[in-house]
């Protein structure tokens, strides 16, 4: 797949990105493990990484209207760089993203949020392959009640099949009497080994 997108540092000018290559597993400095698991030496490395960034931050004069007007919906898995494996810059969508990369009532608040006042068009559905809820059942609700002494209230939203899953989100998000533009929603398996996007027939 290819996309032509306008570039941010030449508006006049557009480029050409091509989108389905990633690399899936995170770096950690030889010998710092100990460090970041320390408590607080986590949140301490990323305050200072802001730091060294805001050094060097220049505002980009964007507004919050994303300029692909794509919603991106996708699920939290830390080997997922959305950006870089669907050639985006910053400013260029709206990013969205859970335990799964289900459409819950909440997936549905921002999406319509950012339909109705953010001016996006098109919506794009990211589960992905060893998903952790494929591990999970509802019975996680009832382990979390033992625990705590409360169910929580919300469901787990596990699956088994995560070609299906993709499908249901996409008939939730089509179903939704509050999204004004759902005439081009399109769902996707992310393949964590080879960084490749396989797209669900809806159907």
């Amino acid at each position: 797949m290819t996309f032509f997108v306008p570039s941010h540092s030449r508006p006049e000018r557009l480029v050409t990105s091509n989108v389905f290559g990633m690399t899936t597993s995170a770096a950690v400095p030889t010998g710092s493990e100990g460090a970041i698991t320390a408590r607080g030496a986590v949140t301490e490395r990323l305050v200072e990484a802001n730091r060294r960034y805001a050094e060097a931050f220049t505002d980009p004069g964007m507004d919050a209207r994303p300029v692909l007007h794509v919603a991106v919906v996708a699920c939290m898995d830390a080997r997922l760089d959305l950006h870089a494996a669907l050639g985006l810059e910053l400013g260029d969508c709206h990013t969205i993203r859970n335990a799964g990369g289900v459409v819950t009532d909440d997936v549905i608040r921002s999406l319509t949020i950012s339909q109705h006042k953010l001016g996006t068009r098109s919506i794009v559905l990211i589960h992905h392959t060893n998903c952790g809820l494929e591990a999970l059942t509802e019975d996680f609700r009832t382990e979390l009640e033992m625990e705590v002494g409360q169910r929580p209230a919300w469901a787990v939203e596990s699956f088994r099949d995560v070609d299906q899953d993709v499908r249901q989100s996409m008939q939730r998000v089509r179903t939704s009497p509050f999204l004004l533009h759902t005439d081009n929603v399109r769902g996707f398996v992310f393949d964590v080994r080879t960084g490749l996007l396989r797209e669900i027939d809806p159907s």
